[in-house]
């Protein structure tokens, strides 16, 4: 049964003054498989105010980490954007999704494609050994709007090292050309194939696997990209190689 444990910041990242990530202690949070997501909450007048956000910390790390932006008009993360370190939160147990790799059917290739805060899954997931173990190339294509909302360089780079022979990264803004990077939306770069030719492998039905996190309008039109490639949306009951979970 679901219920509200009690949580402590215990540290902060602030990426730039609009993206963030907090990493809170709590003793009784169960185990989670990740990709998953739950609720972040404070408490106000009694009731809990919350949103769900994925995890991004591995299953076997001992504190649990968040990455979002405080929306203008939203009513929690401007809350969250201010805590400081010590103060209290409220997280909901159990974690719950199906962005997890046990829902995956397997192939050659997996293609991990976020934009913005929807990185979160994927770095829980390539934080475990088991997706390296059972691919032989894995590909994380991470899209924001400027060079400096792309977070989490350092550990991305430390994957990109440690497992150079199957790891490849293919960073992508849209408002500004940055050396390295591509320009333009994950949609559009699909249809173009410049994202396969970056990285020197095909998007097939035979061998990819893709899961897809971030911007509903992102997950809608990188879906029909992919569609029109001759991949399916997976569900249990008819496997197929698109996976992707809304939450907001």
């Amino acid at each position: 049964m679901a219920q509200w444990l009690n949580a402590t910041l215990m540290s902060r990242t602030d990426w730039n003054d609009h993206l963030f990530s907090l990493r809170v202690a709590c003793d009784d949070f169960p185990r989670f498989k990740a990709g998953q997501f739950t609720k972040f909450g404070l408490e106000q007048d009694g009731k809990v105010l919350s949103r769900p956000y994925s995890l991004v910390n591995s299953p076997d790390d001992n504190e649990l980490e968040i990455i979002a932006v405080p929306v203008a008009d939203g009513e929690l993360s401007p809350k969250l954007h201010q805590l400081q370190i010590g103060d209290p939160l409220k997280v909901m147990a159990p974690a719950t999704g199906f962005l997890v790799m046990d829902e995956i059917p397997k192939s050659r290739d997996l293609w991990l494609m976020a934009t913005g805060t929807g990185v979160g899954p994927f770095l829980s997931i390539l934080a475990t050994q088991q997706v390296w173990q059972d691919y032989e190339n894995i590909i994380l294509v991470y899209a924001a709007r400027y060079e400096h909302d792309l977070a989490y360089s350092q550990l991305i780079d430390s994957w990109s090292t440690k497992y150079a022979a199957k790891f490849h990264f293919v960073p992508i803004v849209s408002r500004e050309n940055k050396e390295g990077r591509l320009r333009g939306h994950i949609p559009n770069l699909l249809k173009s194939r410049r994202i396969q030719q970056q990285v020197g492998l095909d998007i097939h039905p035979a061998n990819s696997q893709i899961m897809l996190c971030g911007n509903p309008d992102m997950l809608k039109d990188a879906t029909q990209s992919l569609i029109e490639m001759d991949l399916t949306k997976h569900l249990r009951r008819s496997p197929g190689q698109i996976s992707l979970e809304r939450y907001w």
